[in-house]
């Protein structure tokens, strides 16, 4: 047997969406002129004539629901009030727009993340455990220095001078005073690297360099202190570059040539021997060998030097 429906016809539904509509916009002006206990009858009235001009035929039935609907608001849409689910509906249809920018901002997130691990954080990293090696290292490092030394010597101060500096660091290393531990590394490094220095003091002859200079010091000017302008040059031939303090301005610079102070008979002796030919015969003044840390000089070279002119 078929079953009844609840559903209403189509073009009732669509006449009955329309009469509330119509009624809508009729209901403000009926409201000014009647009073509430006449308006259900001047709305249907007034419905009847409006369709009526317009040649269509609404059945009573159709335009009384109409005016109950409208009392009970049908067909018109009423906004969710606002709550979590609404919240969640509103997030879910906006989607297309804030995923772009979520994405965007996880983009950059992830590539200021990525940076600072690789620019940061794995240099620091690295840093560290290089850092670690060197001092499990050092006492090794000690030990190896202090040895060379002593192949390179047989001065038993120097000796005694090396072995007080490789314990000076392992009490720095065990105190943790990575600093220090570091600085006797140098130091024995220094060390050893002096020891195995060779070269001679030479006089400078060349066109254009002054061999002699003489100063009058402000501080004692009723004296005259005299230069010989020397280089160090190493067994090949190459000039070396030295650390010289001098006396003048009590500064240490780095130079290829110096003004070492001598006694007045060698300086004479030096400007008779380059005025006889334009060449200094004796042109050594110091010699530096392997296993000692000073300079060997001729007889004469005083302490003390400069270098400027």
């Amino acid at each position: 047997m078929a079953g009844k429906t609840s559903d209403a016809p189509l073009d009732d539904l669509m006449m009955a969406m329309d009469v509330v509509d119509t009624l809508r916009h009729e209901e403000g002006q009926i409201a000014k002129e009647l009073k509430t206990d006449e308006r259900d009858a001047a709305m249907v009235e007034r419905l009847r004539q409006v369709y009526a001009a317009q040649g269509i035929e609404v059945s009573e039935e159709i335009l009384t629901a109409g005016v109950e609907d409208l009392k009970r608001d049908r067909f018109v849409y009423t906004p969710p009030a606002a709550g979590f689910q609404r919240t969640l509906a509103v997030v879910y249809i906006s989607r297309d727009t804030w995923s772009k920018w979520l994405a965007a901002a996880i983009a950059v997130l992830l590539i200021a993340v990525a940076a600072w691990y690789f620019l940061v954080k794995l240099p620091a990293q690295q840093a560290e455990a290089d850092l670690l090696a060197r001092l499990n290292a050092l006492p090794a490092t000690y030990t190896e220095l202090v040895e060379r030394i002593d192949s390179l010597t047989d001065n038993a101060d120097v000796e005694a001078q090396a072995g007080t500096i490789a314990a000076d660091g392992r009490l720095a290393l065990s105190d943790g005073k990575n600093e220090a531990a570091f600085k006797a590394e140098a130091e024995l490094r220094q060390l050893a690297g002096r020891l195995q220095e060779v070269f001679e003091v030479r006089i400078v002859a060349r066109e254009g360099v002054p061999t002699g200079i003489s100063r009058i010091p402000d501080a004692n000017p009723d004296t005259e202190n005299y230069y010989i302008v020397v280089e160090a040059v190493d067994p090949d031939g190459n000039i070396l570059k030295r650390e010289i303090l001098s006396e003048e301005d009590s500064k240490t610079t780095t130079v290829d040539k110096w003004g070492q102070r001598v006694s007045e008979n060698i300086y004479n002796a030096v400007r008779r021997d380059k005025m006889e030919d334009g060449i200094v015969q004796k042109g050594t003044l110091g010699e530096k060998r392997r296993g000692e840390l000073n300079i060997k000089w001729r007889s004469g070279v005083q302490d003390g030097a400069i270098t400027r002119w």
